[in-house]
């Protein structure tokens, strides 16, 4: 207990200061630092031919994140279907498979680093470190790019209709190029550079040469040789951990002990993984002068996570089912059970997705646990998505709380109208839509699954595999044989369907409410950065989240856990 509040409350402490870094960074204040990092950014603004202080449209601002995902996607694509032909390839990895380089580059190019492959053994260091690692650091940048862009529409200055005039200005959200641009040189880069000393520090490999072979010890092996597999792991640990992707070097991820190899290490590793996530909470005041807004957006998300932790430890280490062994089946005795919780708990919390014990060996509750952080996908969420999420919950909030007063809803002194539920209606109804349908397909068709496990804990593999891709998170049950077409091809729409309209709808949203004339707040105003509000939101999510996938939670992780302390 005293290493998780250890390591929460050194997250608290660091991200504050790094939130108010970040919200500078964001504004393109002026800063010290501006003549080093110069060097790096004016090149590749030339190469890319923009002018950085050139702000966009919510359409321009889409559109140049929807078309710099497809280059750098399509090259990704082709790196992983030739990596067998290009350089810093010692171990001499094949080619991927076609189905599989498409879903490992969506997967990678969503923030979701969701894996059906084994890192150490299909991936060439070229593109570990290229693909792999670069997009590790990319798009987190461009998620928080949609979350910048989205709050420059409801708090920029010069936006709206004034008294003067009847027609909306344009709003203007920014540069998307400057904002991922700049969010990559001053802030991502140089913070996981000193993730990667630390780790390395630790002893997680960091070498271009090809990993040494061992013989056995047990002289009745079957084979007189073992290849260890090394190489630049440290770099790609820290930014997989710090920009929640959680896709691990290698396939157990970071239960192995190469990847995370002390106790130390997994603190470091642990508390990167919700490191950011809070500091772009504390951006948020800083960066729209609304402290009281970034308290309440604090307050809900650390209640939720506080909520969560409680319940995954409690299930890992102090239920009922916690005293059969076989609940340590899959976890690493160096860490135990508590620290294994605290994992799976703040790495579902947010979208890393990393693991450092086995997800499809949690106790049914601690797995169920973990589909719902999945589900609200906004607890901490990952970086920019989180808070997109958190927007969504919000306007819904404040919209049923508007009906519930009998006020006319509003927010920032605009009001919400029926263009802006309608689009809100839809991103909350696509989730329940696409999880539930494929789920039901793959459970209707087992020869598609490779289920492990045709009783209530198979409902679980299934579902957790469909919400882990739709949540951008990655994690799995990996019982399930996921190395398939079907798997590879359905994952991949899902995580598609989990990124673009999580980030995009919440910035149109932002856009038509700007462009509202808007009024003066009052006594009359419903007043959101408040307690009671506070618990509203968190209810509304529960309601929309958890509640409508009951069903499937009860076949799933609580059948099982009745059927465990039956027998």
């Amino acid at each position: 207990m005293i290493e998780i509040l250890l390591i929460l409350g050194a997250a608290m402490a660091l991200a504050w200061p790094l939130g108010l870094y970040l919200a500078r960074v964001m504004r393109g204040a002026p800063m010290w630092g501006d003549a080093v990092f110069g060097l790096v950014e004016r090149p590749l603004y030339t190469l890319l031919g923009v002018d950085p202080v050139r702000g966009m449209s919510w359409r321009g601002y889409a559109s140049a994140f929807v078309l710099s995902n497809l280059v750098v996607g399509a090259l990704v694509w082709t790196m992983f279907m030739t990596q067998a032909w290009l350089p810093l390839n010692p171990d001499a990895v094949p080619n991927m498979r076609w189905d599989l380089a498409l879903h490992t580059a969506v997967s990678f190019l969503t923030n979701t680093n969701q894996q059906h492959y084994s890192g150490q053994a299909q991936l060439s260091y070229l593109s570990q470190m290229v693909a792999i690692t670069g997009l590790q650091i990319v798009t987190p940048m461009m998620g928080l790019g949609l979350a910048v862009a989205t709050l420059r529409a409801f708090f920029g200055k010069g936006q709206g209709a004034d008294a003067q005039q009847d027609e909306p200005r344009a709003v203007d959200v920014g540069n998307y190029y400057a904002d991922v641009i700049r969010a990559c040189v001053r802030f991502m880069l140089p913070l996981c550079l000193v993730w990667t000393l630390l780790l390395g520090s630790q002893g997680v490999p960091s070498t271009l040469q090809a990993g040494p072979s061992a013989t056995p010890v047990e002289h009745s092996a079957t084979f007189t040789a073992q290849k260890l597999p090394l190489g630049p792991v440290a770099a790609m640990v820290a930014a997989k951990q710090l920009g929640t992707n959680g896709g691990g070097w290698y396939g157990p991820n970071s239960s192995v002990p190469l990847e995370n190899p002390t106790p130390l290490s997994n603190a470091l590793e642990c508390l990167a993984i919700i490191l950011v996530p809070i500091a772009v909470v504390f951006m948020v005041g800083a960066f729209t002068g609304r402290r009281k807004l970034a308290g309440l957006i604090f307050g809900s998300m650390l209640l939720m996570s506080a909520a969560s932790t409680t319940a995954l430890v409690w299930a890992e280490g102090h239920a009922a089912t916690s005293a059969s062994p076989m609940v340590m089946e899959g976890k690493e005795v160096r860490f135990g059970a508590d620290a294994s919780a605290l994992w799976a708990a703040l790495t579902t919390q947010t979208s890393n997705g990393s693991v450092n014990a086995m997800h499809d060996s949690l106790s049914p509750l601690g797995g169920g646990v973990a589909i719902a952080d999945m589900l609200v996908n906004a607890i901490w969420g990952g970086i920019g998505c989180g808070l997109q999420a958190f927007m969504v919950y919000l306007l819904l909030g404040v919209f049923l709380a508007g009906l519930m007063t009998g006020r006319t809803p509003e927010l920032f002194g605009r009001k919400i109208e029926t263009p802006q539920v309608k689009l809100l209606a839809l991103l909350i109804l696509l989730q329940p839509i696409v999880l539930l349908l494929f789920t039901a397909i793959a459970l209707a068709v087992p020869s598609l699954t490779g289920n492990s496990d045709p009783g209530f804990h198979g409902i679980s593999q299934v579902f957790y595999e469909y919400a882990s891709a739709f949540a951008n998170n990655g994690s799995g049950f990996e019982g399930l044989g996921d190395g398939t077409a079907w798997w590879n091809l359905s994952c991949t729409l899902l995580l598609l369907l989990g990124r673009y309209p999580a980030l995009i709808v919440p910035l149109v949203v932002a856009a038509q409410l700007a462009a509202k004339r808007r009024t003066p707040e009052s006594a009359g105003s419903l007043q959101i950065e408040t307690p009671t509000f506070a618990l509203t939101l968190i209810a509304v999510i529960g309601v929309l989240t958890v509640l409508q996938f009951m069903p499937v939670l009860v076949l799933g992780p609580v059948a099982e856990h009745l059927a465990l302390i039956a027998h």
